[in-house]
């Protein structure tokens, strides 16, 4: 036991997270409880909720717990694509850059692959907040990530044609250069999202 107990001080030190005294007496008694555990899946169950326990106790950068998506959620995404979004309408190179993803189409898909990667990469790598999947469409995409993603998309797409930067009377051309406005947007979207006071 004392060997845990060396091991559970070291992954707490590891993680630079000072553990309060009521996650203390908590580990306590879950090493008491894996002691007295003669079956091996049940001592390991024990052992996860001793990491899950770790883990949620870590301090993320700002505090919060995020889970689920809703209205406010996704005006938050909005506001946030908006405000990276507006500089790429009214920059010439956008244009651009939509006319060489359009004659380049691997160029285009390495274009949205980033784009979803960035935008996975601030949600739920980061650990800017603790971002929780909740109920995933189709049990794999995260309601955030397809909320974010989709309302920026949707926003790049409306702005693009309101102010007249794209045409759509040759759609490929306009989807590409959507895509390059709809790159920013997402990271934005995706910050306005979580970041505190949002």
């Amino acid at each position: 036991m004392s060997d845990r107990r060396a091991n559970s001080k070291a992954d707490s030190s590891a993680s630079d997270s000072p553990e309060d005294p009521e996650l203390e007496d908590l580990l306590d008694e879950l090493e008491t409880l894996e002691d007295t555990v003669d079956d091996p899946e049940e001592r390991e169950q024990v052992r996860e909720t001793m990491r899950v326990a770790r883990r949620v106790s870590t301090p993320r950068a700002f505090g919060r717990v995020i889970r689920g998506f809703d209205r406010h959620d996704a005006a938050e995404a909005a506001v946030g694509s908006i405000v990276f979004g507006v500089p790429m309408l009214v920059e010439g190179g956008t244009l651009e850059v939509g006319a060489f993803l359009a004659t380049h189409p691997l160029a285009l898909v390495g274009t949205l692959v980033g784009t979803v990667a960035v935008v996975v990469g601030v949600l739920y790598v980061a650990e800017i907040q603790q971002v929780e999947i909740h109920q995933p469409f189709f049990g794999l995409v995260p309601r955030r990530l397809a909320g974010v993603l989709g309302i920026s998309f949707a926003t790049a797409v409306v702005l693009m044609t309101g102010w007249g930067r794209v045409e759509w009377t040759d759609p490929w051309l306009a989807v590409c250069q959507t895509a390059v406005t709809f790159a920013p947007m997402a990271l934005g979207g995706a910050l306005g999202d979580i970041l505190p006071g949002s």
